[in-house]
């Protein structure tokens, strides 16, 4: 794949390249993932790196059987009921083709976008079906699967910006009818979203693209709306136009397509744990802990029954949905003739993906990758063509101000982390006379070297008087520490200034204390840079995995 030189330059965007691995919040799995992968390519279906690897993997994916024709019309449904931009349609259209192939990404629907991470997702898969329909000559379509089966609603509940004063401040939009219960698909929003909406414009600091973002989400965002359906449509809205198909993973049109997966999973119970649990000690051997421990009785299956997604297990040569005990041969029965009922999980999800879409490749954030490791025997067990794997683009996208900061200051990005005062205090430490650390250490020496002579003397008087001698040779050198601390707080006052910069700084890069990516919504950075963010980060960001990007917008 690309390499250093062939990345758009970094444009003027691209302000430093971090290696992933002076992260700690970073999976090792991930940085060996791109600098040694040889270790773990038992784990894996290819090497993303390796040409070979590419043209071996379009030509296995693109033969493998499959009903195009059917998931061409169940994509032109979904973009006509949304109202897609012409580009996503001919984008569809191609897909119908036997020689193309899908590069994949996908995420829950996160309420006005998710965080920034889902952009980055998006635009990585966009980036590199652009590349490989350039190098290897074969028609490469983006597309954003949409988890609409997940019925986590408290996960996606919440939108997080920073207000005026870069406080951070979270968006809820109230529980609908149905929520923590149902798939996000299967929940509409009420009044609350326009409620969350107005708290969203109120908190959110004025520009001029404020009104333009406000009206966008206003037209997916509304009562009446589904939850799924307001997401994939925005979405469609930022990035349709670069050609990416938005897919709602929740289509029954689709089910059937994928019946044989659901019942040789209930034919086969517990296979699927199985391998995934091989693939985990597997894991562990390299040195890594696996992202998935399923327990020895759990079916890769959910049952949806219109007022909840239940789990299935296996119990004594029946199957446990819920609460009930159902025979094999009567839910195997079900799941041929009603597919729709039925939803795979984090194991059997991608397999489903990958029998419905030509994948060669899947765009992946780092859990993601993690538990795609453990995923190489299941692919085989189900006759799914696996796709290799490439990391999501990783940044953190600062202004000006921010960016002044971080190079006046030569903090490590990394550095604002923390969300105590070490940080700042080393840094203010720098600014102090270079003096006064020597000074102060130069005292506390001379105090250590004449204590022994003052103890000799001392105790030469009266032998009790040697803890006496030790006690406020302690006390004086704590009063020199307290001293020099007493110096810093000083300038720490004299220098306001650097301290409201730092606190802004570090509140842009990691607010609340988390990475920004992982942290705030779409709307923050919309607001912010115009709903052309997309199109610049696609213009911008080199596609090489192994570094996070510090961007100047």
């Amino acid at each position: 794949m690309p390499s250093p030189s062939d990345a758009v330059a970094a444009g003027a965007s691209v302000r430093e390249a971090i290696d992933l691995r002076r992260f700690p919040w970073i999976r090792p799995l991930v940085g060996e993932y791109t600098q040694n992968f040889a270790r773990l390519a038992p784990l894996f279906a290819g090497n993303p790196s390796d040409p070979d690897a590419w043209r071996t993997t379009i030509a296995r994916v693109s033969k493998a059987p499959r009903d195009r024709a059917a998931i061409h019309a169940a994509l032109i449904r979904q973009l006509s009921r949304r109202g897609a931009p012409e580009e996503a349609r001919r984008s569809a259209d191609r897909l119908a083709s036997p020689s193309s192939v899908a590069i994949v990404t996908g995420q829950q629907a996160g309420v006005f976008g998710g965080p920034l991470y889902t952009l980055l997702k998006a635009v990585t898969a966009i980036q590199l079906a652009q590349r490989v329909t350039q190098d290897y000559g074969t028609e490469a379509v983006p597309v954003f699967w949409v988890d609409a089966e997940d019925h986590d609603w408290d996960e996606v509940r919440s939108a997080r910006i920073l207000d005026s004063q870069f406080n951070v401040a979270d968006v809820t939009v109230p529980d609908p009818e149905g929520a923590g219960s149902l798939p996000v698909a299967k929940l509409v929003f009420d009044e609350g979203v326009a409620a969350a909406l107005d708290e969203l414009a109120r908190l959110l600091p004025p520009t001029e693209f404020t009104a333009e973002v406000m009206e966008s989400l206003r037209r997916r965002y509304f009562p009446g709306a589904g939850v799924s359906a307001a997401f994939a449509g925005w979405i469609e809205d930022l990035l349709g136009r670069q050609g990416l198909v938005v897919f709602e993973a929740d289509d029954p049109s689709v089910k059937p397509l994928v019946a044989d997966l659901f019942e040789r999973e209930l034919q086969h119970p517990c296979t699927t744990s199985k391998l995934a649990t091989e693939a985990g000690a597997l894991m562990s051997s390299l040195g890594h802990s696996p992202q998935v421990v399923p327990s020895e009785d759990s079916v890769a299956l959910f049952y949806l029954d219109g007022t909840s997604r239940k789990g299935i297990k296996r119990q004594a040569g029946a199957y446990t949905v819920g609460d009930g005990v159902r025979s094999v041969a009567d839910v195997c029965a079900e799941a041929k003739a009603h597919p729709e009922r039925f939803s795979p999980n984090v194991l059997l999800r991608p397999i489903v993906q990958d029998r419905l879409f030509p994948t060669a490749c899947y765009v992946a954030g780092p859990s993601e990758l993690a538990y795609q490791a453990q995923l190489g025997g299941i692919y085989r067990e189900f006759g799914v063509e696996a796709p290799l794997l490439h990391s999501r683009a990783s940044a953190t996208i600062v202004d000006s101000a921010a960016a002044r900061f971080l190079d006046r200051s030569k903090l490590p990005l990394e550095a604002l982390h923390a969300q105590d005062e070490s940080a700042l205090n080393r840094f203010l430490e720098a600014q102090l006379p270079p003096d006064l650390d020597r000074v102060i250490s130069e005292l506390g020496e001379l105090v250590g070297g004449r204590a022994d002579v003052l103890k000799v003397t001392a105790t030469t008087v009266d032998p009790t008087l040697a803890g006496a001698v030790d006690t406020t040779v302690d006390r004086i050198r704590e009063t020199l520490n307290s001293l020099q601390s007493k110096i810093i707080q000083a300038a720490k006052r004299k220098d306001e200034t650097l301290r409201r910069q730092f606190t802004r700084t570090r509140a842009l890069c990691f607010p609340g204390g988390d990475p920004q990516e992982r942290a705030l919504s779409l709307p923050f950075f919309f607001n912010r840079y115009g709903l052309s963010l997309g199109d610049r980060l696609i213009a911008s960001l080199p596609l090489e995995t192994d570094r996070h990007y510090s961007l100047m917008l």
